[in-house]
């Protein structure tokens, strides 16, 4: 018996050409969607209530990891800290997402919405829909207050959703996607962290490899019409996105909020070495497509360097 599943028709119209290349890889990520997909508001288990003996995230990556402070901290208050750092990191993917959908938006608007292109680029929107729904009610099981970027970066966020396009719109979108898969993918696979936010990771990294390879397809096309100018002006903005993105995941309130001295914890994290090693080694693959884009310009490593992303 014949399928009764409704595919989008890319196929090329009468007296039309072949459907474009971009087409192709699109169309194999509405294939992937519609056939591994997930609906947080059944798969997760919302109705347990928290259980305080798991951590909300591998402690290895917590910001204060490896410290004298840690050392210090009994393992309830590590805990702890580790669900307020987790609830962060899932709020300013939320933030972050808003801005992804906007300029997806903005891209697709007028094109044709027969392509699949089109389609796959409304599909990728509606997961991260479900996503920063996903990770609000996260955030709020974990117990945690809702964690905002920093004023400054919520303004530079407002203006680059309106006007980055191209390639610095995609690369960005890369950057921030590429980070939380690596720590996620640790998170999903730690019995340590409680099961519902291992579940929430494992939604979140199955989905976020379709838009991680659209984006770098993206990324490349717009590329190839890119000249040295405009290459390395876009080089100069996608390092201070990223740089913007990966400062804003952990709140400096987690501390306080954890019940820690945020003054001590502050410096503490700032100087943990370990915690730089972690973002560094998550970033190795990000920076070799970055490099292979030859979107690693002095002035772009500034930004990578100050972040710890190289």
């Amino acid at each position: 018996m014949a399928s009764s599943t409704v595919r989008p028709d890319t196929r090329p119209r009468s007296g039309a050409q072949n459907p474009p290349a971009q087409d192709d890889v699109a169309q194999r990520l509405l294939d992937s969607a519609a056939t591994l997909s997930y609906d947080p508001a059944t798969e997760v288990d919302w109705e347990t209530p928290l259980d305080k003996d798991f951590h909300g995230a591998s402690p290895e990556w917590s910001t204060l990891y490896g410290t004298a402070y840690w050392k210090e901290l009994s393992e309830a208050q590590r805990k702890e800290l580790t669900r307020h750092e987790a609830a962060s990191v899932a709020s300013t993917g939320i933030w972050f997402e808003m801005i992804l959908q906007q300029m997806v938006l903005r891209d697709i608007y007028a094109k044709d919405p027969t392509s699949a292109e089109f389609q796959w680029a409304l599909t990728e929107i509606a997961e991260e829909c479900r996503h920063s729904i996903m990770f609000a009610r996260g955030a709020r099981k974990l117990g945690a207050p809702p964690y905002r970027p920093h004023r400054v970066a919520v303004e530079l966020g407002r203006a680059f959703k309106t006007l980055a396009f191209g390639e610095a719109a995609y690369a960005a979108i890369l950057v921030a996607e590429e980070v939380l898969d690596v720590m996620q993918r640790d998170w999903m696979r730690d019995e340590r962290v409680v099961p519902f936010v291992r579940t929430i990771n494992n939604i979140h990294v199955v989905e976020e490899s379709r838009h991680m390879k659209f984006a770098r397809d993206e990324t490349r096309k717009r590329l190839a019409k890119a000249g040295p100018l405009r290459r390395h002006i876009n080089a100069f903005v996608i390092a201070i996105a990223s740089y913007v993105i990966v400062t804003s995941m952990v709140n400096k309130g987690v501390y306080a909020n954890a019940g820690l001295d945020q003054e001590r914890a502050l410096a503490e994290a700032e100087a943990n070495e370990h915690h730089k090693s972690m973002m560094r080694s998550s970033c190795s693959g990000l920076m070799d497509f970055l490099a292979s884009a030859r979107l690693l310009t002095k002035p772009a490593l500034f930004f990578y360097k100050r972040a710890h992303l190289i």
